[in-house]
């Protein structure tokens, strides 16, 4: 029950209270006085006529009138909790509406205001940070990758040597994929990615990332089947669209078992385009669901431990879908299908 039905129904009880009082108070002087009144029956009859007509419009005219007062006066509240909700890390630098009445919603708005002033400044540090951190990591690890693979290159170089080097260089390139993934959040966390637009073929982007999923599926002995393939129009980027399929490809293939299925399918549902990608395997727990699209969550240890990833994918594919004013939604049955639905709004 909110604070207003709350207070208005005390408020209704008191008056109903109050009103019982007065009558039975009235009834009792009635009772002393009813020998000096002629005609008695007359006279009581008058006085609660006039009870009846007076006291409970009266009552309904005060509770309705203490509910309006009520709804005024808590109306400043609620409109400080609609605006509370709409806060989340995207828009932290906006101001919460104050009444400048200096009351004690007034204070509480301030405080919200300068709460949500230092967890800006904070994610804006965090966000900082994690672009120059990256940024400063590409070139040493740049240099490291192409030392190793000059040293790669030395034919006198020993059998047991060669294997280090090329572990050693395998680590540096997943390194370097997971400082480049950082890289392109921090910047699409700070605005700086520009997307450039255009009328893309769906279809024809889905045809390429089937044809680059059987690919990747060969070494498992993964069926890869493309259910559907309906003609889709959608205004977007090419290569972060191409790149959103290629990762969820990967995953596909990465979190499935050894002779496996990947079930691939693009149809027209209404006024978007549906992309779905189903895959067998381990699955997702209900637990780990709601966490899927967090950065470096990679779900049950017990199996991410087996397979080579940096639990940005999903995070990544999420920021290109949410660019293109689209929805991604994961449903997983454990030790059964797995299905990424991708809705992207179609162009006329």
């Amino acid at each position: 029950m909110t604070i207003r039905a709350r207070l208005t129904l005390w408020y209704g009880c008191v008056l109903f209270c109050a009103v019982v009082v007065i009558g039975l108070l009235s009834y009792n002087e009635m009772q002393e006085r009813r020998e000096r009144i002629h005609r008695t029956d007359k006279g009581m009859r008058e006085i609660l006529e006039i009870m009846l007509g007076v006291g409970v419009p009266g009552a309904v005219l005060s509770v309705a009138g203490g509910w309006w007062l009520m709804r005024k006066s808590l109306a400043p509240l609620a409109a400080l909790t609609t605006a509370a909700e709409r806060i989340n890390e995207n828009n932290l630098a906006e101001q919460l509406p104050r009444s400048e009445n200096g009351d004690e919603l007034d204070r509480l708005t301030e405080v919200f205001n300068g709460m949500t002033a230092r967890l800006n400044e904070s994610f804006q540090r965090i966000r900082e940070f994690t672009l120059h951190a990256s940024h400063e990591l590409k070139t040493p690890l740049t240099v490291l990758c192409g030392e190793m693979e000059i040293a790669l290159r030395d034919d006198a170089l020993p059998a047991a040597e060669r294997e280090r080097y090329a572990s050693q260089l395998d680590e540096l390139r997943r390194l370097s994929r997971i400082v480049d993934a950082l890289t392109l959040l921090a910047r699409a966390d700070a605005g700086l990615v520009d997307l450039k637009f255009e009328p893309v073929a769906l279809d024809e982007l889905v045809r390429d990332s089937f044809a680059d999923t059987q690919i990747l599926a060969q070494a498992q002995g993964i069926c890869v089947e493309l259910a559907a393939c309906e003609p889709a129009t959608v205004s977007g980027n090419a290569h972060r669209l191409r790149q959103l399929f290629l990762n969820l490809a990967d995953n596909a293939v990465k979190y499935n078992k050894r002779g496996g299925a990947i079930t691939v399918s693009l149809r027209n549902n209404g006024p978007n385009a549906e992309f779905a990608i189903a895959n067998t395997g381990c699955g997702i727990s209900p637990e780990c669901l709601p966490r899927v699209f967090d950065r470096f969550f990679r779900g049950d240890p017990a199996h991410s431990s087996e397979v080579e990833g940096s639990g940005l994918g999903l995070s990544i594919a999420q920021w290109i879908v949410k660019a293109h004013n689209g929805t991604i939604h994961i449903e997983s049955l454990p030790d059964k299908w797995t299905t990424v639905t991708v809705q992207l709004p179609r162009v006329s």
